[in-house]
């Protein structure tokens, strides 16, 4: 009697001990799982926290060489002259064409600029934006991605154009890339073009370029915003009819009827840069004013 009763006493004692010892094996999984979460999200904190930081310095030296270069090089409003070539190519009187070719060219001295960067290749101004840069050329597009216009390491990246064009002699469709910088530089600014601040003054509709060959005034005919494509980037054409379907396919993307057209004699200017990670911002314009320097 005595044995059962002692058993009886053992097993309960273990039945009470046990979830006890279950109760502990649960907690310390807890701890571990609560332990490798907060590890997780540190490591994220810290990483982000490296990126902010990052990010701010190529922005400062990103501002700071963009300051150096405004400050140093003077841009001149160019009158036309006898050498001033409009081009026409059967514009219709209702064309807002008429009011553009009346604005100035804009004329830089490249010599300061080439010292700083022997790849330097022109000017860019765009209406309404920030965009007023020196823009380069590399023997590739991905260089300047990841470098400043001094050609120091920089995310920030700097104004570029496609290697395949010829900045001598235009394309019949030219490309400058830059990357869309949510401080505005760079092209952070082109997000512009897409909103109703920068659709309702029509002087925004123009871009001026100006190289060592020459200086041209370009018409604003499509911009919009579209999921990541190269469709927009092709920069010859095998025949005139392959070059319209082109155009025509770029005024029918328009976010805005700019009340424009363009035919196979005329030559594009594309500028394009990030929206997001996943869309791009496009401006299209055509060149209606030159005069070789």
């Amino acid at each position: 009697m005595n044995k059962q009763k002692n058993n009886l006493t053992r097993t309960s004692t273990y039945s009470k001990l046990y979830p006890k010892k279950k109760k502990k094996r649960k907690l310390k999984w807890k701890n571990i799982i609560l332990f490798i979460f907060l590890l997780i999200f540190f490591t994220i904190l810290i990483i982000s926290l490296v990126n902010i930081v990052k990010w701010k310095l190529d922005s400062n030296k990103t501002g700071k060489q963009i300051k150096d270069v405004q400050d140093n090089i003077k841009i001149n409003e160019k009158k036309d002259s006898e050498d001033t070539e409009i081009i026409k190519n059967d514009v219709p009187k209702s064309d807002p064409y008429w009011d553009f070719i009346k604005m100035n060219l804009i004329d830089v001295d490249f010599s300061q600029l080439k010292k700083t960067n022997d790849s330097t290749v022109g000017w860019i101004q765009v209406g309404g934006t920030n965009i007023n840069y020196p823009f380069v050329q590399y023997s590739n597009n991905s260089f300047y991605l990841t470098h400043t216009f001094d050609k120091s390491y920089n995310k920030a990246g700097w104004v570029f154009m496609d290697y395949r064009n010829n900045v001598a002699d235009f394309n019949k469709n030219t490309i400058i890339y830059a990357h869309g910088r949510v401080d505005n530089t760079m092209f952070g600014s082109l997000r512009k073009i897409l909103t109703s601040g920068w659709l309702n003054n029509k002087n925004n509709y123009i871009v001026k370029l100006s190289t060592e060959a020459e200086n041209t005034l370009w018409q604003v005919f499509s911009v919009y915003r579209i999921p990541t494509t190269n469709d927009y980037l092709k920069i010859s054409f095998n025949n005139n009819q392959e070059f319209l379907e082109f155009a025509n396919m770029l005024l029918k993307r328009s976010a805005h009827n700019f009340s424009t057209s363009v035919n196979d004699n005329d030559k594009i200017l594309t500028l394009s840069t990030c929206y997001n990670d996943n869309d791009k911002v496009v401006l299209h314009a055509k060149l209606i004013k030159r005069e070789k320097r």
